[in-house]
């Protein structure tokens, strides 16, 4: 977990975040979002939100957006994409290969494109453990997301720039 005082303000006209995010189990997801919403604007990043029905359909978005980021114009680069979800463990084996497979597909986009992908699909194993780590705020995995592409941002603009 990154230190909020290790999260350096961006300028006002630096960092482009999107946010991608599911409104499957909403009331979990969304109180991550705000989180993360609310860290990167205090940041001065600019932030887009993009919902999408469920965690599995997270990654083909962050995709499109990753491969639309690799055009050299500094106005429509990201810096980061943050994915934010949760699954909830049932009786079947389906929500660890939807946490699987989002996994493995969120870690492809960012090699192949250069652009932080931020994994905050979180795969649970009942309601109480998303209570802690969506709705505590001292435990919220959106805000632990924001602080974690913020300094992704950092790190690259900084690869890019010793690289020129």
């Amino acid at each position: 977990m990154l230190r909020k005082n290790s999260i350096r303000k961006a300028k006002n006209n630096e960092g482009r975040f999107v946010i991608v995010a599911s409104r499957y189990n909403a009331r979990f997801v969304d109180s991550m979002l705000r989180a993360a919403t609310a860290e990167l604007r205090r940041a001065g990043a600019q932030v887009r939100v993009v919902r999408v029905p469920g965690a599995y359909e997270i990654p083909i978005v962050a995709a499109r957006l990753a491969a639309s980021s690799r055009n050299p114009q500094p106005a429509t680069r990201l810096s980061a994409i943050l994915c934010l979800g949760v699954i909830l463990r049932g009786e079947t084996t389906h929500a660890a290969h939807i946490g699987e497979a989002v996994s493995r597909a969120l870690m492809d986009i960012q090699v192949a494109h250069g652009v932080p992908v931020i994994h905050e699909v979180l795969l649970l194993e009942n309601e109480p453990q998303a209570k802690v780590r969506c709705l505590d705020p001292k435990h919220n995995r959106g805000h632990e997301a924001a602080q974690t592409a913020l300094a992704m941002a950092r790190v690259m603009a900084e690869l890019e720039e010793k690289s020129v």
